[in-house]
């Protein structure tokens, strides 16, 4: 595979390769990549402009020493409490995931899964069939979720035998492929004409695949990162983009309105902005919940309906949470979706917190306030 810089794809992992950093600013990172990995591919680092030191890529990339502040657990949403086989989630009634990806093409600096790159235990889905069986056997499931990792960094042929076994199954009516590819690598999209058909041949059987691709700033939508777009689109899959809201490099209205914007032109879907999860490390890259819900209506003033469309919500342990409105006293929230079916909807006001970054911090601010029941 070719990148834009001629040369086949490089996966960099010291940051000692950056010609770019100083010697007394690699000295730096490295006592943190020590703790949190480091990895990107020479096209992303491409991106980066040097001479601006508040470059967006360039943190979204680059370690900063803020990450060893104490703060958030490696499992902030219980994602292991769902886990009912090795690799394969259950969390939602309608929905399975299966953590596929055993890596990333890079590594993001807030990731809430850098536990899968930290730990012994590895979390990543091995043997299909156990995953497939119980799928079959739960005809509730309706769709499955591919994530990781990234699935793109599998063989293509690794990936048809995993789609090809879904593809049999009755009750399934789609397939969702969660990658950041097309910003960190676009060309394992573009150069690879049997992934293509792949999509086409299984979009052609009737379970349709709706890939979700993370592009974080408006500078990853690269020119050629919308060939790849188009070029799955090309294949009948659904394109939709999802993000974390990034202090530093998304917060602003302006920020997340041109990425909206030139998402919706090259052909995505704006589907969920997240509240950063409370993850070891992720402090710096957090927005306290309430700030963040103003940037995110003030950057809906911005763009048109198409953008509108997007809901700003946390992946918490009982749900996806949507932060649905402020007012002067209160935050009001809404599950989207729950582990518990029966709380689907259920709207939840809570005295506001300027300091809470997570629902648990509304729960203890209930506590003190004595507010016997959240939910109305």
């Amino acid at each position: 595979m070719e990148t834009t810089l001629g040369k086949k794809v490089n996966h960099i992992t010291s940051i000692s390769k950056i010609q770019k950093l100083s010697e007394e600013e690699i000295k730096k990172i490295e006592k943190i990549t020590e703790v949190f990995g480091f990895r990107a591919t020479d096209y992303y680092l491409s991106l980066i402009n040097w001479d601006n030191p508040n470059d967006p890529i360039k943190r979204l990339i680059i370690p900063i020493e803020e990450e060893l502040e104490k703060w958030g657990a490696k499992d902030p949403s219980y994602e292991k409490s769902y886990t009912v086989a090795p690799g394969l989630q259950h969390k939602y009634r309608e929905t399975a995931l299966f953590l596929i990806g055993p890596t990333c093409f890079g590594y993001c600096r807030f990731c809430f899964r850098k536990r899968l790159f930290m730990d012994d235990d590895n979390e990543i889905l091995i043997d299909i069939e156990p995953a497939i069986q119980y799928i079959k056997e739960h005809k509730e499931i309706q769709n499955v979720l591919l994530t990781g990792g990234d699935p793109l960094t599998l063989s293509t042929n690794k990936l048809s035998s995993i789609l090809n076994e879904l593809a049999e199954i009755d009750h399934l009516i789609n397939i969702r492929i969660g990658t950041k590819a097309p910003a960190f690598y676009p060309h394992r999209i573009s150069n690879d004409p049997e992934l293509l058909d792949l999509f086409k041949l299984t979009n052609k059987k009737g379970k349709r695949i709706h890939i979700v691709a993370q592009f974080d700033h408006g500078n990853e939508i690269t020119p050629q990162a919308k060939k790849a777009i188009n070029k799955m689109m090309e294949t009948g899959c659904v394109m939709l983009t999802q993000m974390p809201l990034l202090k530093g490099i998304n917060d602003s209205p302006e920020a997340l309105s041109e990425l909206w914007n030139k998402a919706i032109n090259a052909g995505l879907t704006p589907y969920y902005l997240f509240q950063c999860r409370p993850t070891t490390g992720n402090k710096p890259y957090a927005v306290p919940i309430e700030e963040g819900y103003k940037i995110f209506e003030q950057a809906k003033m911005n763009c048109s309906g198409l953008a509108k469309r997007i809901k700003f919500v946390m992946s918490h342990a009982t749900g996806k949470i949507e932060i649905v409105g402020l007012t002067e006293k209160h935050v009001i929230m809404k599950y989207h979706q729950a582990a518990n079916p029966e709380n689907i909807g259920k709207i939840m006001i809570f005295n506001r917190n300027p300091e809470a970054y997570w629902l648990d911090d509304y729960t203890e601010l209930v506590e003190e306030y004595k507010i016997e029941n959240p939910f109305i």
